[in-house]
């Protein structure tokens, strides 16, 4: 059985996250003064960075939450530290969440940290370890939205705002697919320890196509339509437009050149 973290290093922040947070403060600030020659480079990497490190804080509040309801074996393994090379699947945890956004703008859920579930008593402490992840990026989205909601854009230069609107999008996309009921989900994990043995036996083996299957339903254009007009009807109560999130990702794609009708 793994004991519990008591060694300072266990819980001290990586220099990896630090890292990746430099970057994520360096080119947001290389994105608001215009230092950058290359405006679409600066909102990559960026979006790009920040982007991880709520992949990052996703994971840390599922392990975090995980340790207050028994498991103490989450600082051993290194969750507390908010390093992503620490994750079960690091692949899935953030080299496929960025090129999900890559591919087509959509923050899909990545892979997990490994919760030792047997140390766990209660079914709402289960649920809230899985709900935990899904509502850090909801969090996220109100700290992105807030400028836009709060009528604080004035003066802000375009390429950042854009850049903002995108990144809000992307939590969005991110709490809402997380909170679907699929197996291999937070969603799932939220109303699972509610369910049937039965039930949950049955269901277990496609946990690991989860993912897979929701990926290849957005592919469908009729589907995706549905999911990003209500993505879009979200971000519009937020006060965001839809132009804000389409120059947003087209800067975001800085190799294929940026489009003169968001003026960049």
């Amino acid at each position: 059985m793994t004991t519990a973290a008591t060694r300072p290093s266990d819980r001290r922040v990586s220099p990896v996250f630090l890292g990746i947070l430099a970057v994520s403060a360096v080119t947001g600030w290389a994105t608001w003064t215009g230092f950058a020659a290359e405006p679409g480079l600066a909102v990559f990497l960026f979006v790009t960075s920040a982007w991880v490190v709520s992949l990052c804080l996703h994971e840390y509040a599922h392990a975090r939450t995980a340790l207050h309801g028994g498991d103490i074996s989450v600082g051993a393994k290194g969750y507390l530290t908010l390093n992503p090379m620490k994750y079960t699947h690091a692949l899935l945890s953030v080299v496929l969440p960025v090129v999900f956004v890559i591919m087509g703008g959509i923050g899909l859920p990545g892979g997990a940290v490994f919760i030792e579930r047997g140390r766990i008593r209660g079914r709402w402490k289960h649920s809230l370890i899985s709900a935990a992840g899904p509502l850090t990026n909801v969090l996220f989205a109100v700290v992105c939205t807030a400028p836009f909601w709060l009528g604080a854009v004035d003066g802000v230069p375009p390429a950042f705002r854009y850049a903002l609107a995108f990144l809000a999008l992307l939590q969005v996309t991110a709490a809402i697919l997380n909170f679907l009921p699929v197996p291999g989900l937070d969603g799932y994990g939220v109303i699972e320890p509610w369910l049937s043995y039965g039930v949950r036996r049955q269901v277990e083996p496609f946990a690991p196509f989860g993912l897979l299957f929701v990926f290849a339903l957005l592919w469908v254009p009729s589907v995706n339509g549905v999911f990003f007009d209500a993505v879009d009807g979200l971000l519009g109560v937020l006060c965001i437009e839809e132009i804000d999130t389409y120059c947003g990702f087209d800067l975001f794609r800085f190799w294929k050149g940026a489009d003169e009708f968001c003026g960049i």
